[in-house]
This record gives C-alpha cells, structure tokens and sequence, in this order.
C-alpha cells in the first residue's frame, strides 16, 4: 500500500509509475474522490475503461471498488480506446467517465484520464480530488454503488462508419505500436473500405517494437519502411490510448498535426463558414492565414488536450487541434480527441484525389525544430518563465503572445518557449522561411535565457 503522493496529480490527468507512485490502494482512492465529486454534480453513474498496459486490470478492479463505495454505479467498458470512454458518456446513461491509461508513456507507468459531467477535467479540478482523499474520514456510502459491463465497440465503430465515407477504396498502413488503438483500427478502416497493411496491432503492454507516440520521429520509421516497399498509398499510426493522430505519405514525409489541421480545417469551413478554428501555441505560423484564407477565424490558445478541449465548449468552434496529435471534431462528433476518428476523416478527404501524398506534401511548410526540452530542477521552470515574461526583449519581432509561455513572432518566423505543465522542462519550438532566419531566432532566444539563467543546458 502506497502512501499518496501529490507528485501523481497533473495538469491534465493523474499519472504514476506503478510499484512507486501508483497502485491499486491509490486507485481505490482516486476512484472514491472522484465518485464523491460525481454525486454532487448529480452524477449517479460513471463508465471506465482501461488500456492493455500491464498493470490494467488492477487499477481499473480498484478504481471500480473505489467508486461503488462512495455510492456510485460503475459501468466497466473493460479494454477500449480512450476516445471511446469518451463516446461512452455521450450516449449511454451518464456523463462521467474515467479511463485507465499512461497513454504514450512508458510501460511501467499508468493514470487516469477523467470526465466528470461533460467536463474535461484539469488544474485545480484534479488538485480537488488530491483534496479529498486527503480530507477523507474513511467512512463509505450506506449503499454500495452497482456494478456492470458493457462491450461499446460495435456501436462505436458503427457511429463512425455511419458517418465517415471513403470516396474510393485505398490501401493503406496502420501502425499502432502495440497500443489498445490495434484492437479497433484495423477493424474500423476495413469496415471503410480500406485496405489494411497492420503493423503492430495486438496490444502489448510492454511494446516490444516502438514506443506508441507517433509525435516523434523515430516511432514512425517502421511506418515509413512499409510504405516504401508496399503498394499502401498512405500510413497513419496512434498512440497508447488511441485519442491521437499521426501521418505519413508515400514518400516518407510525417505530415505533423498542425498541417493536418490545415486539410480537416478547409473541409470544416465549407460546412461552418465563419467558424473559429481552435489551434495550440506550438502550432505552425502557417495555419492561422490559411484557416483565415478558407474563411474562418484562427483561434491560438494554451496547449494540453483539457485546455483546448475546454476551450472548444466555451466557443462553440466546430474543430480544434494541437501539436501533439489531440484533434478535436464537433463538426459531425461530439468534440472530444479522437484520433480513430481523425484518422477515419483522414481517410474521408484524402480519398477525393487520386494522389493523396501530392495533397498532403502541397500543405504550407517552413523549416521548423522538434519539441525541444530544458530540463530544470522541479519548479525552476515556472520560475524562469516569470523572470523571461517580465525581463526579455526580442528586437525586430513582430508579436510578443503570452497566452502559454512566450510565442515570438518575426516576419520570417517564430520562437516558442512554454512550461510544461507536468515536468519540470521548459519546452522549445522554432519554424522560420530559412535555416538562417532558424539559426538566428534561436540565438535570440539563447541569449534571454542565458542572461536570465546563466548555467541552462539549452537543447540547441
């Protein structure tokens, strides 16, 4: 039995590493704080789910137990994608959802990603249910919550087929790097039309052959093979939990989120003209003139998937994305992350042309960096991001945002330095029209974070 520890309690979920921070007497926990929380939004009902990692099936029994002793009744979806918790509480009985999963982390890590009333739930929410448990007497409800399962894959594969059409058929990769996404994708794109080269499918918790993130580069490389030496047209991989995106043309480019963005934000627009299009701070510069150019209104806000999601309710905007590979549909969906669902309205457009890869290459782009990280002592990194939002000036820049960190924007480019929310790194994007106009805002930004923390290990 684990003592709790804050450390587990995140931005925009809970997450731990099993045997150290994280458990079945910690997710029992969890489970009753949240089943409290869930009674006093008039919640009498919440659905779980969980991913194919390892300790799986512990937490989710505990998490159960946990939330039928405060009362409340638990309708156990067992092994599903996180997207499709989400789908659970948009029709059946209930508005609240939990799903057990470490989403792209390593094996040896698991959490919980939350729905309480409709709402994603982030910040001081999940820092209410550290609250909680802290503050809890030990007492449980008079009468016990009921438990049940519930098998939701048929008829959440059906909702999309119903909705999503191939205009021709198409062969296509889908990698899922051993992570739960293999247990419905290849099903799902089959029923499309497509057809299916799969590559890591059967759920692994310990994926023995790639990390399952396709944000990064060397987790697609298997993906990239593939499509060299088969006659598959495109290739879209998922993460752990199935709630994000990747793609891969032909010719081996990785088509990043934000340029997706810019094919699923056309499309929405011809049906919501004038709708304003949700995108993250890491995003490309280029995505704001073209959803303008297609007729909307470009949105930038905070990155994490609870934020943008959060955000997407308060604005009523039809689409949302991030870097990361959280898109958001409400045109057509329900407005939660799904990347099973992305990937099929991926399909949906890329099958109007004859030369999907020619489509997709043809998307605006600048030399742009990775994601790259300065790691810092635990809290350093918001200390930091004080000191360069009140001290740090940029000569010859255009924009200064500071909605999430600091976005510098120039004429031929921009620079992004942001706090992660929940590690203790400051995170850095770069895109500009040349490797010199690269180098040169990297030096900008060198020199503000030198001059404000002389001893950083900066990444470039």
């Amino acid at each position: 039995m684990l003592p709790l520890s804050p450390s587990i309690f995140k931005a925009y979920d809970i997450r731990g590493v099993i045997g150290s921070t994280l458990d079945g007497s910690v997710a029992k926990k969890i489970g009753h704080a949240f089943g409290l929380a869930a009674l006093k939004k008039g919640e009498k009902k919440v659905v779980i789910g969980r991913d194919g990692r390892l300790s799986g099936p512990e937490l989710a029994s505990a998490l159960a137990d946990g939330l039928q002793s405060a009362g409340v009744d638990v309708i156990d979806l067992g092994v599903v994608a996180t997207p499709m918790v989400y789908y659970a509480t948009n029709v059946l009985d209930t508005k609240s959802g939990i799903m057990v999963t470490g989403s792209h982390n390593p094996p040896n890590y698991n959490g919980f990603k939350m729905v309480l009333a409709g709402e994603a739930i982030y910040g001081d929410a999940i820092t209410g249910l550290y609250d909680t448990i802290r503050s809890h007497d030990g007492s449980t409800a008079v009468v016990r919550g009921s438990y049940a399962t519930h098998d939701i894959t048929q008829a959440y594969i059906d909702r999309i087929l119903g909705d999503v059409k191939i205009a021709r058929p198409i062969k296509i990769a889908v990698d899922c790097g051993n992570g739960v996404a293999g247990a419905f994708a290849p099903q799902l794109f089959r029923g499309m039309g497509c057809e299916v080269i799969e590559l890591f499918c059967e759920v692994d918790g310990t994926f023995p052959n790639h990390h399952p993130d396709p944000a990064h580069p060397e987790n697609l490389q298997d993906l990239i093979n593939c499509l060299r030496d088969t006659a598959a047209e495109i290739g879209i991989a998922f993460d752990g939990d199935g709630d994000r995106l990747g793609v891969v043309t032909k010719d081996g480019h990785i088509i990043y989120p934000d340029r997706q963005m810019m094919l699923f934000a056309a499309d929405v627009l011809e049906r919501n003209p004038g709708a304003q299009i949700l995108f993250d701070v890491k995003c490309t510069r280029h995505l704001a003139p073209w959803i303008a150019k297609h007729g909307g209104q470009p949105l930038m806000w905070k990155t994490g998937h609870s934020l943008v999601k959060a955000k997407l309710k308060e604005t009523g905007a039809p689409l949302g994305g991030e870097m990361s590979g959280h898109i958001f549909f409400k045109d057509r969906w329900y407005g939660f992350d799904d990347g099973l669902y992305s990937g099929a309205r991926m399909m949906e457009l890329l099958t109007r042309y004859e030369h999907p890869s020619a489509v997709l290459n043809a998307l605006p782009q600048s030399d742009s960096t990775p994601e790259l990280h300065l790691h810092l002592a635990e809290g350093e990194n918001f200390e930091l991001m004080d000191k360069l939002r009140a001290g740090a000036t940029f000569p010859g820049s255009e924009q200064i945002i500071t909605i999430d960190g600091l976005r510098v924007e120039y004429p031929d480019g921009f620079g992004l330095a942001r706090s992660s929310n929940t590690t203790p790194v400051i995170v850095m994007r770069f895109e500009a029209e040349t490797p010199e106009a690269l180098r040169r805002i990297q030096g900008e930004f060198r020199r503000v974070i030198v001059a404000a923390k002389p001893d950083a290990k900066l990444p470039f």
